[in-house]
C-alpha cells in the first residue's frame, strides 16, 4: 500500500493536554507528492460540563463551546474517526509542534475512550513526524530560496508568518484547516528547495535512525535542532551523547559551552540551577547544557559532516577546534557526566497526578484489560447500562463511570449519578479561579471586535450552565 500523509492541526480548550480538550480537529491526506486525496477533514468535538476553557485561548480561535455542543462529535465518536477512518495502515501523521502538543492531546482523548494511547502512531507501518523541527533545521543550514520571517531581529518560527513572507496562501490562522492548509504548502516548499535534506529528515523520523547516528556507546558529534537551543543560532547545535536516559533516551551536552563552567559545581548548585523556574532565572542565570533526546519524537538531527557544507559552521556560528575541546573535557571528566545524569535520572518528566484520567503515563495496561476495553467501546446505550467490566486497572475503573456520564448519561446508576457529580464539582472547582481570571483580563481588552465580544458572552453563558447551583 502506498504511504501517504496525513497533515492535521488541533483547536483546544488550553495548552495542557492533561487537563483540556479538543474542540476542533482539521486534516488532509496526500499522496508521497503532496496531491489532496480525498476530502479535507474539518470537525468539532463536543466539549463536556466538565471543562471550563481557557478563555485567551478561544478569543484567538473563535470557537465557543456551544458550538462545540450543538456541531461537534461526542469525544468516543470522535476517537472511532480518527482510529477508523484516519490511521489508515502506511500513513505518516504530521503537524507543526505536534509531537509535543497535538499528539498528547489525541493520546489523552483516547486514553479517556478506552482506545490504545499508542498504536495508532506506529502500528500497520504509521508513524509520525513533525515539521517544526524539520523547519529549524532548515532554516539554519539550507535557508536559500526560501524567506525567512523575523521579529524585532530574533529569528521566529510561527506558521503563519512563514505563510505570509513566503506568499503562500494562510486565510485564517488558528483555524485549524486554515493551519493545515499552510502546512502543506510550507511542507512543499520545503521539499521542492531543499529536497535531500528533506528526504533525509523523513528517514530519520525512525528511531532506529536516531539510535544510529545518537549512539552513547560509540559516542560522536552530531548536528541537533531543538526549541531548546537558541534563537540567536536558529536554534541549531553540535550535539554529543553522554549518557543514557530512561527506555531509548539519552542525555546529550550541547558543544557550544564548555564544560569547565560547570564541571567544579556541587551536586547541590547542580540541582539549584536545574529546579530554578523558568521565570525566576534573571540575566546571571546560566542554563546547564544538556538535554534529553528522544529517539520516539523524531527529533532532526544529522551528521556532523553536512557543516562541511554550505558554509555550515559559520551559519550557527560554531568551531570545530571549540567541539573538539569540549568533546576532549567531557571524556575526562566521567565523574561529572554520571553526577549530571544520576541528577536528571531524578528529576521527574512529568508532575505525579491523582486523577486516573491524567495518569497516562503511569504504566501500560495488560492485555485483558485491553480486551475488555474493546468491548466497552462497542457497547451500546441498553448494553452499557447493564456491563460491568471487570478492569484489573484501576485508572480504567476511575474512567468508565466518567465514559458512561459523557457518553450515555441515562445508562449511569444512581450511585455512579453521584461519584460523577462529585468528581465534576471538583473538577470545575478546581478550574474556576483560573478560568474567572482569565475572563475578567480578557473583558478589560479594548477595541474587542464583535465576535470576541460574543466570545466573551458565550464563556458567561457556559459557565452559569455547567456549574453545580452552588458555586455560581
Amino acid at each position: 500500500m502506498a504511504t501517504t500523509y496525513f497533515f492535521y492541526d488541533l483547536e483546544t480548550s488550553g495548552l495542557n493536554p492533561r487537563d483540556d480538550r479538543i474542540m476542533q480537529f482539521a486534516g488532509i491526506r496526500t499522496d508521497a507528492d503532496f496531491n489532496i486525496i480525498g476530502e479535507p477533514y474539518n470537525l468539532l468535538v463536543a466539549l463536556n460540563d466538565d471543562t471550563l476553557p481557557s478563555p485567551s485561548a478561544l478569543m484567538v480561535t473563535g470557537i465557543t463551546p456551544q458550538k462545540t455542543v450543538s456541531d461537534g462529535y461526542t469525544e468516543s465518536q470522535f476517537a472511532k474517526i480518527f482510529i477508523e477512518e484516519i490511521c489508515s495502515p502506511d500513513t505518516i501523521l504530521l503537524g507543526y509542534n505536534n509531537i509535543r502538543f497535538d499528539d498528547e492531546f489525541i493520546r489523552a482523548l483516547l486514553w479517556r475512550n478506552f482506545y490504545d494511547p499508542y498504536e495508532w502512531s506506529y502500528k500497520d507501518n504509521r508513524s509520525r513526524w513533525d515539521m517544526l523541527d524539520v523547519v529549524r533545521l532548515t532554516r539554519a543550514l539550507r535557508p536559500e530560496n526560501i524567506k525567512w520571517p523575523t521579529v524585532n531581529g530574533v529569528a521566529v518560527n510561527k506558521l503563519e508568518l512563514i505563510s505570509k513572507i513566503n506568499n503562500l496562501e494562510h486565510t485564517k490562522a488558528h483555524d485549524a484547516l486554515s493551519d493545515v492548509e499552510a502546512l502543506i504548502a510550507v511542507t512543499k516548499l520545503i521539499a521542492k528547495t531543499n529536497n535531500r535534506l528533506f528526504n533525509y529528515l523523513l528517514k530519520m523520523r525512525n528511531k532506529k535512525e536516531i539510535m544510529n547516528l545518537v549512539n552513547v556507546k560509540n559516542p560522536k558529534p552530531f548536528v541537533y535542532a531543538s526549541g531548546r537551543y537558541d534563537a540567536e543560532y536558529n536554534k541549531t547545535t553540535v550535539a554529543y551523547p553522554i549518557a543514557m536516559a530512561d527506555y531509548d533516551n539519552m542525555f546529550v551536552y550541547d558543544l557550544r559551552y564548555n564544560p569547565e563552567n560547570w564541571i567544579n559545581k556541587s551536586n547541590d548548585e547542580i540541582i539549584e540551577i536545574l529546579q530554578t523556574p523558568f521565570l525566576e532565572r534573571d540575566k546571571q542565570y546560566t542554563h546547564i547544557p544538556v538535554k534529553k533526546i528522544q529517539p520516539n519524537r523524531a527529533p532532526a538531527v544529522a551528521p556532523i559532516g553536512v557543516l562541511e557544507q554550505n558554509d555550515g559552521w559559520n551559519k550557527i556560528k560554531i568551531k570545530l577546534n571549540d567541539i573538539e575541546n569540549n568533546i576532549k573535557i567531557l571524556k575526562q571528566n566521567p565523574d561529572f557526566i554520571d553526577r549530571i545524569a544520576k541528577i536528571l535520572l531524578k528529576k521527574p518528566d512529568f508532575t505525579p497526578q491523582a486523577d486516573a484520567e491524567s495518569k497516562l503515563y503511569d504504566g501500560f495496561i495488560n492485555n485483558q484489560d485491553k480486551l475488555r476495553s474493546e468491548v466497552v467501546r462497542n457497547l451500546d446505550q441498553n448494553q452499557i447500562k447493564q456491563y460491568t467490566p471487570e478492569f484489573e486497572d484501576s485508572r480504567l475503573k476511575q474512567i468508565y463511570p466518567r465514559y458512561k456520564a459523557r457518553n450515555y448519561p441515562n445508562a449511569l446508576s444512581s450511585d455512579e449519578r453521584i461519584e460523577y457529580d462529585e468528581y465534576r464539582k471538583n473538577r470545575l472547582n478546581r478550574q474556576l479561579p483560573g478560568f474567572l481570571k482569565d475572563l475578567t483580563e480578557q473583558s478589560k481588552i479594548t477595541n474587542l471586535s464583535s465576535d470576541q465580544k460574543y466570545v466573551l458572552e458565550e464563556l458567561n453563558l457556559w459557565m452559569e450552565s455547567i456549574l453545580p447551583d452552588s458555586d455560581i
